[in-house]
C-alpha cells in the first residue's frame, strides 16, 4: 500500500487533508510500474485510458508535426503528471511519445478510479481543474502576445514556442528548408539567423538538427 506522503508531491492532492489522503490510500486502486532505461513507456497515438504519474526518474518527450515533418525531442524529470488533458476530451490519445533515459518508477489510477475521486473528494477535482484552466489560459494567451516582426525573433518564438518545458536542454529535428517555411522567410536568411546564434553560444547546428543546451538562455 502506498503511503500518503508520496501524493502530496503531486499537483493533483496537493492541499488534501490527512483524513482524505488516508481514505484514498485506503480505497483507491494505484498501478505500479517500473522500467529500465531505453524503455518506450507511451507512444504517440495510444489511448489515454489513465492518470499515468513518474514518481522517479526522467523521461525523453518526443513529439512530431501533424506530418511528421519536423519534432523536438525534450527531457523531464519526475514528478511529473504524464499529459492529463488528454484523458478526457475529444481527443483522448497521448500527442507525444515517452521513453525512460534511467531507471523510472511510474504510478497510474484509471480513469473509472479517477471518476471516484472526482466525486467523493472536492480538493482532488479542484485541483484537476486547476491544471487544466492553467494549460487553456496559457494557450490563450499566446494569441495576444505582440506581432514578431524581425527574423531572429520569428526563429526563436518558433524554437521556444514548440517546446513544453521552458527550460533545460532540446533537440530539434527540423531541415532548414522546413523551418524557412514555417517562419516565412528563405532558406538562406534563416541560415544566416541560426549562425549568429550558434556564434553567440546559444545553439548547436547538426545535419538536419538544432541542439539547444539550454532554452531558458534562448528565450
Amino acid at each position: 500500500m502506498i503511503g500518503f506522503a508520496p501524493l502530496l508531491q503531486l499537483p493533483l492532492f496537493m492541499g488534501m487533508a490527512r483524513d482524505d489522503l488516508q481514505q484514498i490510500v485506503a480505497h483507491t486502486k494505484f498501478d505500479f510500474f517500473k522500467r529500465t532505461a531505453d524503455s518506450k513507456v507511451i507512444s504517440e497515438g495510444d489511448r489515454c485510458e489513465a492518470v499515468v504519474i513518474l514518481t522517479h526518474g526522467s523521461l525523453s518527450v518526443e513529439k512530431q508535426s501533424d506530418d511528421h515533418g519536423y519534432g523536438v525531442r525534450e527531457i523531464v524529470n519526475a514528478p511529473l503528471v504524464i499529459q492529463l488533458e488528454h484523458l478526457f476530451g475529444l481527443t483522448q490519445c497521448y500527442s507525444a511519445s515517452f521513453t525512460t533515459l534511467s531507471p523510472c518508477n511510474f504510478m497510474s489510477i484509471a480513469k473509472p478510479e479517477v471518476m471516484f475521486l472526482f466525486e467523493q473528494f472536492d480538493v482532488f477535482r479542484i485541483n484537476y481543474l486547476n491544471l487544466l484552466a492553467a494549460k487553456t489560459q496559457k494557450a490563450q494567451s499566446r494569441l495576444w502576445h505582440p506581432a514578431i516582426t524581425d527574423l531572429r525573433s520569428r526563429v526563436i518564438h518558433f524554437l521556444v514556442s514548440h517546446c513544453t518545458i521552458p527550460t533545460g536542454p532540446k533537440e530539434f529535428s527540423i531541415l532548414m528548408t522546413r523551418l524557412a517555411i514555417e517562419v516565412n522567410a528563405s532558406r538562406l536568411d534563416v541560415s544566416r539567423v541560426l549562425n549568429a546564434l550558434r556564434s553567440e553560444g546559444l545553439l548547436q547546428l547538426r545535419r538536419g538538427k538544432i541542439l539547444i543546451p539550454e532554452l531558458r538562455n534562448l528565450s
